[in-house]
């Protein structure tokens, strides 16, 4: 078409199923359908972009027009854009154990209420549970006349419990989520873990902070892949100047011991068969044995910055693409959970994750861990609360001494330019030499 440069059709029709509870009563259930297709269109100048509801069925003709109309929006933009050459391909999906949509809604609330009735043990004073299932068929074609097709099943819930003894509250939490079908039969040991950890929490005391050797368990650890380094790696915030990584590419900045992945062709919730612009995805090394390796790239950040490989463009339906992370991880070391403990000598256990913040350009996080235990002598002693972690993220890469054999991956969603979109992240657990712990002012 004349004056358009590239184009591509981006299209996703589904079904999104929800069940919440609260306290033992199903507050919501139900199923709801979307379709949503986004138009993207390269002139000269930049991007052109229209969301188009109800596009399934759409004539030929029409999307003609559609495509015009996103290059109209294209010719007023004044913003200078190359695109990278593309590798195509389409990873094969792993097959679902039990497609969540041939059980009933019914079914699957009776089986919520029993994970949430676990819950309620002596102690617990309130209790919430929830489900979520979505199934996306998606469509890819662009000007080049690449074409990808597939469906796609996510599937979680959450549980919830709140202790309380003597004025004081404490919250205990438990999630799955899976790519391979139905996953909440026979999960009635996540309620009762939530509920236990809650209680147990009334009974532990605050932590003294200062600095200190710390483990981090594998779920804290990969929060600290995931947003101090993963963000940092993103081609969109090193083009814009918005990372500590930016200028970094071979430069050690880390313990040679560390390599940090993400990898949206693993198995794991942020799995994705091909990329939002059609791309074939790919195993990226961040960090290489404490070297800055390569970036995650769309082909718009690939042509600005180089570093890697595009394949890293997700969105959610109805949105354009944006560089985001998919499965990020620290690579397990050779050493035992209990020799990290050991050469940890005195210091703390930091264990779960209840959010922080980072800020990648000024490498910088802080990150609030759900509990931990302290460790003397190398040994895990008394169970202590309202224990953070914070730093530099360059310093901390420097400061990681030991990594165990043994990689957990954990489930979730990563939030970004209003999009949120799932994730897979891990590691082993982790010894730090020196880390700012935060708590109580230590005496």
């Amino acid at each position: 078409m004349d004056g358009i440069r590239y184009y591509d059709i981006r299209h996703v029709c589904g079904q999104s199923t929800h069940i919440e509870i609260d306290n033992g009563v199903i507050e919501s259930a139900g199923t709801s359908f979307f379709d949503h297709a986004v138009i993207r269109a390269l002139s000269t100048k930049g991007w052109g972009i229209l969301t188009v509801d109800n596009f399934g069925g759409t004539p030929e003709k029409e999307r003609e027009r559609l495509i015009r109309d996103a290059a109209r929006i294209a010719a007023i933009t004044a913003q200078e854009v190359s695109l990278a050459d593309a590798t195509r391909g389409i990873r094969g999906i792993p097959p679902m154990h039990e497609d969540p949509r041939e059980v009933s809604i019914g079914e699957k609330a009776e089986i919520m209420l029993s994970i949430e009735q676990a819950a309620r043990i002596e102690g617990i004073v309130n209790t919430r549970a929830n489900y979520t299932e979505r199934f996306e068929e998606v469509t890819f074609q662009d000007s080049s006349g690449a074409s990808e097709q597939y469906g796609m099943c996510r599937s979680g819930f959450g549980i919830m419990a709140v202790a309380s003894r003597a004025g004081s509250l404490q919250m205990g939490y438990e999630r799955r989520h899976s790519i391979r079908g139905l996953n909440i039969r026979h999960q009635q040991e996540c309620g009762r873990s939530a509920a236990e950890r809650a209680v147990a929490l009334l009974s532990a005391r605050p932590a003294r902070g200062g600095t200190m050797n710390a483990v981090l368990d594998p779920e804290l650890a990969g929060v600290f892949a995931h947003e101090a380094v993963g963000h940092a790696s993103e081609g969109d915030l090193i083009q814009e100047g918005n990372s500590v990584l930016r200028g970094k590419r071979g430069e050690r900045i880390g313990s040679p011991i560390v390599t940090i992945v993400d990898d949206p062709s693993l198995p794991e919730f942020g799995f994705e068969p091909c990329d939002a612009e059609g791309c074939r995805v790919e195993r990226t090394e961040i960090i290489r044995k404490g070297v800055v390796a390569g970036f995650l790239h769309s082909r718009e950040t690939l042509a600005a910055v180089g570093n890697g490989h595009a394949g890293n463009a997700r969105a959610m339906p109805g949105e354009p693409p944006l560089v985001r992370m998919s499965n990020t991880f620290i690579e397990a070391g050779e050493s035992s959970t209990d020799e990290l403990i050991a050469e940890c000598r005195t210091g703390i256990l930091l264990k779960g994750s209840r959010g922080g913040q980072v800020d990648p350009g000024r490498g910088v996080f802080q990150f609030n861990a759900e509990y931990g235990y302290l460790i003397d002598h190398g040994e895990c002693t008394s169970m202590v609360r309202d224990v953070s972690l914070s730093g530099e993220i360059l310093q901390t890469l420097h400061s990681i001494r030991l990594c165990s054999k043994e990689r957990l991956m954990h489930q979730g969603y990563c939030g970004k330019g209003g999009q949120s979109v799932p994730v897979s992240d891990g590691a082993p657990h982790v010894l730090l030499a020196d880390a700012v712990v935060g708590g109580h002012v230590s005496d």
